[in-house]
């Protein structure tokens, strides 16, 4: 007999396609997709049921379906469509963590849990290390907004773990997931025509492709291959750090570097607008950036990203189209000026 899979915010478009890809696994023999508002995407050959994890129903779906392996999906840092504002997606994050977590400590048939957290757990911080590891402890704890969310989750699925060692649990925190589907706050903020910038900054950005967070969480879904582990917590990040600047260059977003206070301003304005939100964490990472080791994720966990950090990048901004300074147009233009000028000024 086959096991069941129980899959939480599946409404979105990672867990959507996550759903239908562990239906292909031969162990897997049914998968439930639960969420508070009906997916628009194709869940395959998958089973939904409407339901807020944040009520103690989500008990009785484990009991009625008997899940083997619960992969909780839905900890996330915007509201979904019209789905609610930033409170209802914390009490998401946080009551809903919690609940379903009491409901897998009451069903003996749930032998794994996977969690997508964030790196978000370390904050960004002027003092930060260069590279944080799974063990290094952040400088000062996020003081609020999603990267809070993340951190209370986490503690309470340690306590979880605690109480219910017989529980395969994995949690992966994910650097910024791009590709040409992602719906991520930094993805917004990529399609801007024009980036606002901290002046006097240019921080360090890691991103994991969205096919490479599927398939890692499909290894941590299933029963660990031989030398691997895939219980314990790993970050998740391709290979290869770009700067802001860099990542602007590529795609072909001219920036506009702006005074800190002014950032938040124009923050405050393009949320009115509806266009993008940056959040406070947003802004601090979009300043002081992030980089995480990824040791763990290739020696333990056994995963190898497909897609690099730049490799991410690209596909995402080959599914956004051109900016308004393409690096190919921008490169001829200065080619031509170049051919313009006489020999001696070029030196």
């Amino acid at each position: 007999m086959g096991k069941v899979v129980l899959v939480t915010g599946v409404a979105r478009r990672l867990g959507g396609r996550f759903v239908r890809r562990i239906q292909r696994e031969p162990d897997v023999e049914r998968v439930i997709g639960v969420d508070a508002v009906p997916p628009e995407h194709h869940l395959g050959g998958a089973d939904f049921v409407r339901a807020d994890i944040r009520h103690p129903t989500i008990g009785k779906l484990l009991a009625e379906y008997g899940a083997h392996t619960v992969v909780h999906m839905d900890i996330n840092g915007t509201p979904l469509g019209a789905r609610g504002n930033r409170t209802s997606v914390k009490e998401t994050n946080v009551i809903g963590t919690m609940q379903l977590l009491g409901a897998c400590q009451k069903a003996p048939s749930v032998q794994r849990l996977v969690v997508k957290s964030s790196t978000n757990v370390y904050g960004s911080a002027p003092r930060d290390p260069a590279v944080f590891s799974e063990t290094t402890p952040p400088k000062s704890l996020p003081s609020g907004g999603f990267a809070k969310d993340t951190v209370e989750v986490e503690g309470y699925v340690r306590g979880f773990a605690r109480r219910r060692p017989d529980v395969a649990v994995c949690v992966l925190r994910f650097a910024n997931i791009l590709g040409p589907c992602a719906d991520s706050p930094l993805a917004e903020y990529f399609a801007l025509p024009v980036l606002p910038t901290v002046i006097g900054y240019d921080p360090r950005l890691q991103f994991v492709h969205e096919k490479d967070a599927i398939e890692v969480l499909r290894i941590a879904a299933s029963e660990p291959r031989r030398s691997t582990l895939n219980s314990g917590t790993f970050n998740i990040a391709g290979d290869g750090v770009l700067l802001l600047s860099q990542a602007a260059r590529r795609l072909g977003r001219p920036t506009l570097p702006l005074l800190l206070p002014t950032l938040r301003w124009a923050r405050t304005a393009l949320r009115s607008l509806g266009i993008t939100d940056f959040s406070p964490e947003q802004i601090r990472l979009l300043t002081h950036g992030r980089v995480v080791a990824t040791n763990q994720m290739r020696e333990t966990l056994g995963f190898e990203p497909e897609h690099t950090t730049a490799g991410a990048l690209a596909d995402y901004a080959h599914s956004r189209g051109p900016g308004l300074l393409p690096p190919e147009t921008l490169a001829r233009t200065i080619d031509r000026l170049a051919a313009l000028l006489p020999a001696g000024a070029q030196t």
